[in-house]
């Protein structure tokens, strides 16, 4: 199983980092939306919402959704001689197209502050967490509110912050992963959540987020000594200490987000959500940590400014 697990993770990474590389951005954003739809079929197979009619819905809202914040700013150009004509008539002042786009990046917020709740209450009562009574139509929303926002930030991330901030963000992701599989095996005793996923440990949890300052240092060392420019000078807008603050939340809240699917599988009584990727299961299986770490990431480069693409320049 080990083996297969490799395998699969190995063709997986090397297509990622291809992908992130060598697509621009357009067509990465409709990479990974059509993987985002696909997990999107294994979340209402969770929640088993079988109707037809129901299912089509779902597709076409958040397909819709994709579009509209796909094409925001090419609306709001569209739109600006008509904006302009409005403002001057009737003597208002209207913010350049840039900053009316800008709109959307508030709509992180809701996303972050979800992920915020759903670790809190994940590690205060997860047993109140999979007995929550949900209707299929609540749990549709979460799903697909999810997903959006996952798919957004990660286009958003490739197209604003370029494919060293986006291939970093994964390996972080990546790394953590790996760090917590092997520290939990080795060293693992006290369960992190043995309600939701037995095999999660504390210091498997632990080992993720030592790894991820570690490779946070790194990254940053290493590519300053290939540019030749200080630390100092690169990081200007960003400190190194929120560099490696921001990484380590987002890898906190991967966590949890891994633990939130986990709960969702348990409470439907399967233990991957499909079977697309021999020895990983579903597609869920494989992005829940980067769905619920993406928003957090992505709001904090927007927040701060600091753009790690020009770290390889």
């Amino acid at each position: 199983m080990l083996k297969q697990r490799i395998i699969t993770a190995t063709l997986l990474a090397t297509l990622v980092v291809l992908a992130v590389f060598e697509l621009p951005s357009t067509y990465f954003s409709l990479l990974i939306a059509v993987v985002v739809l696909i997990g999107a079929n294994e979340w209402l197979n969770l929640i088993k919402v079988t109707d037809i009619k129901k299912r089509v819905f779902f597709f076409a809202s958040l397909i819709g959704a994709m579009l509209f914040i796909h094409l925001w700013t090419y609306l709001l150009e569209a739109l600006s001689p008509l904006m302009d004509y409005l403002a001057e008539r009737f003597k208002f002042v209207l913010e350049d197209i840039r900053k009316q786009s800008g709109l959307l990046e508030w709509l992180m917020l809701p996303a972050i502050l979800f992920w915020i709740i759903a670790m809190l209450s994940i590690r205060n009562s997860p047993e109140g967490v999979l007995k929550l009574e949900l209707s299929p139509f609540k749990q549709a929303v979460i799903g697909w509110f999810v997903l959006l926002m996952g798919w957004m930030a990660l286009s958003r991330l490739h197209a604003f912050y370029g494919s060293g901030t986006t291939i970093y963000f994964l390996a972080l992701i990546w790394v953590a992963d790996i760090a917590a599989y092997f520290t939990g095996k080795k060293w693992g005793k006290n369960k992190l959540s043995p309600d939701i996923s037995p095999g999660k440990t504390i210091e498997g949890m632990y080992g993720a987020l030592g790894a991820s300052v570690v490779y946070s240092l790194v990254v940053l060392i290493t590519v300053s000594a290939m540019t030749g420019n200080g630390l100092n000078e690169k990081l200007a807008i960003m400190s190194i200490a929120d560099f490696v603050l921001l990484s380590v939340l987002s890898v906190l809240i991967s966590i949890y987000g891994d633990l939130f699917f986990s709960a969702v599988k348990r409470r439907a009584g399967v233990k991957d959500s499909g079977s697309l990727l021999p020895g990983h299961g579903g597609i869920l299986d494989r992005i829940d940590s980067l769905l619920a770490a993406a928003p957090l990431f992505y709001a904090g480069f927007t927040l701060k400014g600091f753009e790690l693409e020009m770290l390889f320049q």
